[in-house]
C-alpha cells in the first residue's frame, strides 16, 4: 500500500472535509423546511467502505457520532457493501437500526471509481413530520416506537439511480407536510450527488490506493490524539448522576448516573445504575449513548473545555494535549462505553425514544460533571440540558395539515474563568434559531415576545448564561400544541458552589388567565387568541456568588441580566 507523507495526509484529510461542507451546504441552500434550513437540523459526513466516520462538516455532534454506527450495523445486518452498486441509495430512520428517531432520516450512497467502491458519503437531516400522533412526530405521551410514525428499515431508495417512486409515495403518504418532506429528502439527495462528485474527483486526482493509506492514517492520528487528551487527565474514577425531571408518563425522576474511569489512555464510560428504561418516550438507544459520551470527553477531555463565545475575554487559554485532532471514528477507539440493556440509557425495542435528547443530554451533563472532578479548572457548570421541543398543528386555507416545529436552547454553564453565553445552543445538538419574521410568514401565530430571561443564569463568582423567553399567539381558529420540555424540576446544576439555574416554564394564556403547564404535553386545544410562553432554563453557575466581583454584578444590574431582587439575595449588593 502507498505510504503517504504527512503534507499528502493533511491536504486530503482538508479536501474530504470541504467534500462534507459542500455537502452540507447544498442542504441548506434547496431544502424546504425551516428545521433544517433556519435551525439547520442536519448532518453530513464522509465514510470508507467499512463503515468508519473519516470526515464531517460542522453540524450536530449528535448525528455525527452516531452514523458511523449505524452504517456498520447496516453493512453487517442488512446490506452488505456487496451488494450496492453506483447510484444506490439506502435508508433509514429506525432508531433500533442505528438510527436516532423517526423525524431523523439518514441517506447513503456509495460512491464507486472505475468499478471498485472507494468511499460512502452520508447525509441525515431532522424531518418536519412523519407520521405519529401528533403534529410533528412528537409525542411525549407515546408508549411504544409504533405511535411514533413511519419506521423505515434500511432499504434501497434508490437502486442503482432508480427511484423505488412505491416506497418513495408510502413515505410521503404517512407525512403531514409531504411538500416539505420531499423538498428536504431532495435536498439529502442532491447533497449525496455533490458528495460522490467530489470524493470522486479528489481519488482521481490521487488514486485508490493513496486514498485509502491516507484515511487509515487519518483515524490513527485522531485515536493517537485523543488516547494523548485522555492521558492528561489524572487516573481514577469519577462518579457523577444528574435526573430527567420525568417521561411525561410517570411522574418520577429518573436517574443517569456514570463512573468515568481513566486509566492511562483509555477511558470507561460507564451508565451501570442508571433508572431502567422509561414508559415514555425520554429512552435512548446505546448508538445515541455511546454519540452523548463521544461528544463529552471529545469537548471536555480533549478540546480542554468548549468555552463559551465571548467578545470581552481574548485572553489565551491553555489547550489540553491532543486537543488539535480531526474529529472521526479514530477518537471514538479509546473509549468503552458501558449501557446495560434495558435501562433509560440502552432500552430494548419496541420503546418510544422520540424525546431521547432529553435524556441524551442528560448524558453529556453527567460525563461533564464527572470530568469536572478530573479537571475542575476546566469543566464548565452544567448547561441548560435539553432540546426545548413543541410543535403547533393547525390547518392551512385549504384545509390541509400546517405543522409549525420550534427547537429552543438555553444558557451555557458558566465556566471557572468567565460567565456562560446566553440563549446560544450548547452541547451536542448546535442548532440555530429560526427568525420569527420567517416564523410568522408561513405560520398562523405572532410573536408577542422573545428575549433573555433576567435571573435565569445561575450565580456565582462566573455566571451562568441566561435562558431565552419565546412567546407567541396563535391566530389560527383552533390548533393542538405537543411538548417535549424538560429542567423544570431540576435545574442545571452549579459547580465549586455556584448555584443552580432558573428551571424553564411554559404558560398558556387564556382569556386573561395564565396557566402553568407541565413540561411533556400532547394534542393540547388552543383556540384563537391563546397566547404560549416557554421560558428556558439557564446555565449553572460557577463558584462562590460572594466572589463576584461588584463590577460585574454592577454590569448585569445595568444590562438586565439580574434583577435588583437577585442581586441583594444571590449577591449581598444594594443592601
Amino acid at each position: 500500500m502507498t505510504t503517504p507523507d504527512p503534507i499528502q495526509i493533511e491536504v486530503i484529510r482538508n479536501a474530504l472535509v470541504a467534500a462534507c461542507e459542500q455537502m452540507s451546504i447544498t442542504i441548506w441552500r434547496t431544502s424546504r423546511s425551516t428545521v433544517v434550513r433556519e435551525m439547520l437540523d442536519y448532518s453530513t459526513a464522509l465514510f470508507d467502505a467499512e463503515g468508519r466516520n473519516i470526515a464531517q462538516a460542522s453540524r450536530l455532534p449528535v448525528h455525527l457520532n452516531s452514523m458511523a454506527t449505524c452504517l456498520e450495523d447496516i453493512l453487517a445486518k442488512y446490506v452488505p457493501f456487496a451488494e450496492w452498486r453506483d447510484g444506490d441509495v439506502i435508508v433509514t430512520n429506525d432508531p433500533y437500526c442505528g438510527g436516532q428517531h423517526l423525524p431523523d432520516i439518514l441517506a447513503f450512497r456509495p460512491v464507486f471509481m472505475d468499478g471498485a467502491p472507494v468511499a460512502i458519503v452520508g447525509t441525515l437531516c431532522h424531518h418536519i413530520d412523519v407520521g405519529g400522533r401528533s403534529a410533528g412526530s412528537y409525542d411525549p405521551l407515546a408508549t411504544e416506537i409504533y405511535q411514533e410514525g413511519l419506521r423505515i428499515p434500511p432499504v434501497k431508495l434508490f437502486d442503482g439511480g432508480r427511484r423505488n417512486d412505491p416506497l418513495y409515495k408510502v413515505i410521503l403518504n404517512n407525512s403531514r407536510e409531504p411538500g416539505k418532506l420531499a423538498g428536504d429528502l431532495s435536498s439529502q439527495f442532491a447533497a449525496l450527488e455533490v458528495g460522490t462528485a467530489e470524493v470522486t474527483r479528489i481519488a482521481r486526482r490521487y488514486g485508490a490506493d493513496t486514498l485509502k493509506a491516507v484515511t487509515e492514517r487519518i483515524l490513527d492520528q485522531s485515536e493517537q490524539a485523543m488516547r494523548a487528551a485522555i492521558a492528561a487527565l489524572p487516573d481514577g474514577e469519577y462518579i457523577f448522576e444528574d435526573f430527567v425531571d420525568d417521561d411525561g408518563i410517570v411522574q418520577e425522576p429518573l436517574k443517569v448516573r456514570v463512573a468515568l474511569t481513566i486509566d492511562g489512555d483509555r477511558a470507561k464510560v460507564d451508565f451501570t445504575g442508571s433508572s431502567k428504561q422509561a414508559a415514555g418516550s425520554v429512552n435512548c438507544t446505546l448508538n445515541m449513548s455511546k454519540s452523548a459520551a463521544y461528544f463529552a470527553l471529545m469537548s471536555g477531555a480533549a478540546a480542554g473545555v468548549a468555552r463559551p463565545p465571548s467578545t470581552e475575554d481574548r485572553r489565551a487559554t491553555t489547550r489540553a494535549p491532543g486537543s488539535d485532532f480531526a474529529a472521526n471514528s479514530g477518537c471514538y477507539r479509546p473509549i468503552e462505553v458501558v449501557a446495560p440493556l434495558g435501562t433509560v440509557v440502552n432500552c430494548r425495542s419496541p420503546a418510544p425514544v422520540v424525546n431521547r435528547m432529553l435524556t441524551g443530554h442528560r448524558i453529556v451533563n453527567v460525563v461533564m460533571g464527572a470530568l469536572a472532578q478530573a479537571a475542575p479548572d476546566r469543566i464548565p457548570a452544567a448547561y441548560y440540558g435539553v432540546s426545548y421541543v413543541y410543535s403547533l398543528g393547525t390547518e392551512k386555507a385549504d384545509g390541509s395539515p400546517d405543522v409549525y416545529l420550534e427547537i429552543e436552547v438555553g444558557g451555557w454553564g458558566a465556566h471557572p474563568d468567565e460567565d456562560g453565553a446566553s440563549a446560544f445552543s450548547a452541547g451536542f445538538h448546535n442548532l440555530a434559531n429560526s427568525p420569527v419574521e420567517m416564523v410568522e410568514s408561513l405560520h398562523p401565530v405572532t410573536f408577542v415576545g422573545y428575549g433573555l430571561t433576567p435571573d435565569s443564569g445561575g450565580a456565582g463568582k462566573t455566571r451562568g448564561g441566561l435562558g431565552l423567553h419565546r412567546e407567541w399567539r396563535i391566530d389560527a381558529p383552533h390548533g393542538k400544541l405537543s411538548a417535549s420540555l424538560e429542567r423544570f424540576r431540576i435545574p442545571p446544576y452549579g459547580l465549586a458552589g455556584g448555584r443552580p439555574a432558573a428551571p424553564g416554564r411554559l404558560v398558556i394564556r387564556r382569556n386573561g388567565q395564565a396557566q402553568e403547564m407541565p413540561s411533556k404535553l400532547s394534542g393540547v386545544p388552543l383556540a384563537k387568541g391563546d397566547v404560549v410562553r416557554l421560558e428556558t432554563s439557564g446555565g449553572g453557575g460557577f463558584g462562590n456568588p460572594a466572589a463576584r466581583p461588584r463590577a460585574a454584578v454592577a454590569r448585569d444590574l445595568r444590562d438586565g441580566y439580574v434583577t435588583p431582587d437577585a442581586a441583594r439575595k444571590e449577591y449581598g449588593v444594594g443592601e
